[in-house]
């Protein structure tokens, strides 16, 4: 070929101008140069971006910084939470890479990805996506904290579980169980470990409180307990069952030789920079054993009465009765209701050098400084009502007893309310007014019940409508024949339902509220008690005054957009089950 006809090499992509925003922002007027310097000496002492650089230290905010980018650049800026897109979409970018460059593949456009950035100004991220996912990419400007979440919740561990429990299942081999190889020295890296630490990172990540662990004949479950209902992952793994328990009974200090009974345990983990206490509980089933482990985020520590969430009156009146030097509170409620949550807040908020607060529990939920805990250990005949009559011997000025269980633990909870003590309790009754007389039905005297009760928090947790998906909702017959019921003659518009999107991992609901129903004690109640009279007691508690049931409570919320009719429905078919049996 002549040498002369040859055409020439194609040239190298020029690299793209590189955009300094910090002479943008100051041309544009949004900051001055001496603000653009002042910036600049931060940035080099932090390495952080100039624009997080510029938010941190108030010069604009992270809106104003966005919408000057978007109107810059010509690019739409998207709220994610009203973007519809896929899993498989946003899965294209491997989440390390997402993580890196804050980005998010929101669709295939055939020629080119959409693509949700934090920072349109990084060139190199968006050559180096472009060279990744080997098509042309559109941008739009998105909240890195919108970008966060959402790789949060879309980027979850199940396939990671997956691969790992058949990396556990092929190490252990067809028929063998290296019982050696997971001794409490086992490699950090080693397959049981990583799928351990991938489970629980998983659970942090969707705000799980309890992790089931279940083995059937063919299949192994895990199933994640997130707003109180279970979300389920199947494996067909069956083999990896007995390593996960093993290594769980290693951390917990468990029996790893007793299958055929029940045990308990406890241990802490660290996951995704949240310190969980762990609960375990393991039972022998017919394929193995069930392992059902309750976490606890100790991270934040106890949340205080102001932050549960309660209407201000409802607060108001909580707070009243927390102050009164002596007296028996009781919060009532099914297992999972939110009940020691509530005992903990006021416990914070009653937490000062001048008052001594001894606790019983089973377990010991939150650790609060200078509150003494004590937990019962039945091994031991370590009993709540042992424990109760030795802490009355402690001086105490406020006492928590986790439970109301038996005649004598409420007789002792009862005469201690009555000799210049606070009391708080729970007791597992379905609302208030049945509360005081599941007193009586255990056998605690009336006179002691009407003296000593100040008041009985009866509380459930609504599921909340996911806020990124909500719209309007229609009611179905099944919903307007309950809403008649409830509330004669109410308007049937205005309630909402989530459609379920990537935010709530298409549930329609995200995060839970509680609704709470308050009954303090009056004369016509106290002498119903006294009298034993059960009729003459449920007729002057519905009719006291500040008195709203659970389900009118619940009713409101959903009116105001919080939680659907379809949750309401669910407490009071809880409230009708516990009035019929």
């Amino acid at each position: 070929m002549d040498p002369q006809n040859t055409p020439p090499a194609a040239a190298p992509a020029a690299p793209r101008a590189k955009i300094r925003l910090g002479d943008m922002l100051v041309s544009a007027g949004v900051i001055t140069a001496e603000q653009l310097g002042d910036a600049l000496a931060a940035q080099k002492q932090t390495g952080r971006k100039l624009g997080a650089t510029l938010i941190t230290l108030g010069m604009l905010t992270e809106d104003r910084l966005l919408e000057f980018l978007a109107q810059q650049f010509k690019l739409p800026l998207l709220d994610l939470a009203q973007h519809t897109f896929s899993d498989a979409h946003v899965r294209v970018l491997s989440e390390v890479h997402a993580r890196r460059y804050r980005a998010l593949v929101l669709d295939d456009r055939r020629g080119s990805y959409f693509i949700g950035m934090a920072d349109p100004t990084d060139l190199t991220a968006i050559d180096e996506l472009e060279r990744l996912l080997g098509k042309p990419v559109q941008l739009a400007i998105v909240r890195e904290a919108d970008i966060l979440r959402t790789i949060d919740l879309v980027y979850r561990k199940t396939a990671e579980i997956e691969t790992l429990a058949s990396e556990v299942g092929q190490e252990l081999g067809e028929n063998q169980f290296d019982l050696g190889a997971l001794d409490s020295g086992v490699a950090a890296d080693a397959p049981i470990v990583k799928l351990l630490r991938s489970i629980f990172e998983d659970a942090v990540q969707v705000r799980a409180s309890d992790i089931h662990i279940e083995p059937d004949e063919k299949v192994l479950r895990i199933r994640l307990r997130v707003d109180g209902v279970l979300q389920e992952q199947v494996m067909k793994e069956t083999r990896v069952a007995p390593a996960l328990v093993l290594r769980l009974k290693l951390m917990a200090g468990m029996d790893i030789a007793e299958k055929r009974l029940p045990q308990d345990g406890r241990f802490f983990i660290q996951a995704k920079g949240h310190q969980m206490d762990v609960r375990i509980s393991t039972m022998p089933v017919l394929h193995g054993e069930s392992v059902v482990m309750r976490l606890l985020d100790q991270t934040a520590g106890a949340r205080r009465l102001a932050e549960l969430g309660m209407p201000p009156e409802t607060l108001a009146r909580l707070r009243q009765a927390i102050a009164r030097p002596h007296g028996l509170i009781l919060a009532t409620g099914p297992t999972g209701s939110g009940k020691t949550t509530t005992l903990y807040g006021c416990l914070a908020e009653l937490n000062r050098p001048e008052v001594k607060i001894i606790t019983v529990e089973d377990p010991v939920e939150y650790r609060l400084a200078r509150v003494n805990q004590v937990q019962v250990n039945a091994k031991i005949d370590l009993s709540f009502a042992k424990v109760l009559r030795t802490i009355l011997r402690q001086d105490p000025d406020i006492v928590l007893v986790g439970e109301m269980r038996d005649q004598e633990t409420a007789q002792i909870g009862l005469r201690a309310a009555m000799t210049g003590h606070l009391v708080l309790s729970t007791l597992h009754t379905n609302d208030a007014v049945s509360s005081a007389l599941r007193l009586t039905d255990m056998g605690a005297d009336g006179f002691l019940t009407a003296t000593a009760l100040r008041l009985i928090i009866a509380q459930r947790l609504l599921r909340r409508v996911c806020p990124h998906c909500k719209q309007a909702h229609a009611l179905d017959l099944a919903e307007k024949a309950f809403l008649a019921n409830l509330e004669p003659g109410g308007a049937e518009d205005g309630f909402v339902r989530g459609r379920g999107c990537p935010q709530c991992n298409n549930t329609g609901y995200f995060g839970r509220i509680g609704v709470y129903e308050l009954l303090g004690m009056t004369e016509a109640m106290a002498d119903a008690l006294r009298r034993n009279d059960t009729g003459a007691f449920t007729y002057a508690a519905r009719h006291s005054p500040g008195y709203v049931p659970l389900t009118e409570t619940g009713l409101a919320y959903a009116r105001q957009g919080l939680t659907t009719i379809e949750e309401v429905m669910r407490i009071a078919d809880s409230l009708d089950l516990g009035s019929a049996a």
